[in-house]
């Protein structure tokens, strides 16, 4: 029993990073038990108590019937303890952002010496799906979201450095950012400039620029999460 709750709390873990990174939005049903089981190689028990897990903490609902499943929820309550964790650890929120910095910066200017033209490809792919989803409708938000965290993806890629990439992605997630859920609206326009401007200093060779316009993003960042946290005071 004692591997099973293990199994468990990794199965939750797994779906629950999914649904911050925005592979799962609200109102995306998750893959059935089964599917779920056989894809992360554990068994259906382990995914049924992984999902019970998220229901009781506020990421899915269940539903039954035909039409039923496990569905993301509008995520309310656990968007609400982040603003809580939020509040009650500023400073350790602020190294994260800190390490994040210098993480970035350097992937960014190493993709400066390293991008394949195939990741840079990839880069403008998710630019042009930015710029085609300048909408204020949630769907929108959140496929944004998306075409944010795979441009990020790409140039993390593309500093050829596998420890800054896995470092990367696991400072992404502990962040949590659901843009598309938060009660102010995300400066669409100005994360969109940053990226592209990024892109230009990547495509062009110029790793000072790309790492100092990394920081600048990222600072942006620290902003909008401290904006975040007061809107709810």
């Amino acid at each position: 029993m004692v591997t099973t709750v293990l199994t468990s709390d990794a199965v939750a873990g797994y779906l629950q990073a999914r649904i911050h990174a925005g592979d799962y939005s609200p109102g995306d049903r998750l893959p059935p038990q089964r599917e779920l089981a056989e894809q992360l190689g554990v068994a259906r028990v382990s995914v049924r108590l992984g999902i019970r897990r998220l229901v009781e903490s506020g990421y899915l609902e269940v539903r039954r019937g035909a039409s039923g499943g496990a569905f993301v929820t509008e995520l309310s309550e656990p968007l609400e303890a982040w603003r809580h964790r939020l509040r009650s650890m500023a400073g350790e929120v602020d190294e994260l952002i800190d390490f994040r910095t210098a993480v970035e910066t350097k992937a960014a200017a190493l993709a400066a010496n390293r991008a394949t033209r195939a990741e840079l490809a990839e880069m403008r792919a998710a630019l042009r799906a930015m710029r085609l989803l300048r909408s204020s409708e949630r769907d929108s938000r959140t496929a944004f979201r998306q075409a944010d965290a795979a441009f990020h993806d790409a140039l993390s890629r593309a500093a050829r450095n596998r420890r800054l990439d896995v470092a990367i992605r696991e400072a992404r997630l502990e962040l949590f950012t659901p843009y598309d859920l938060l009660a102010f609206d995300e400066p669409v326009a100005p994360v969109l400039a940053d990226h592209q401007a990024i892109y230009e200093a990547v495509r062009d060779g110029d790793s000072a620029r790309a790492a100092t316009l990394m920081a600048e993003h990222i600072q942006h960042t620290r902003d909008q999460l401290r904006s975040f946290v007061s809107a709810g005071s």
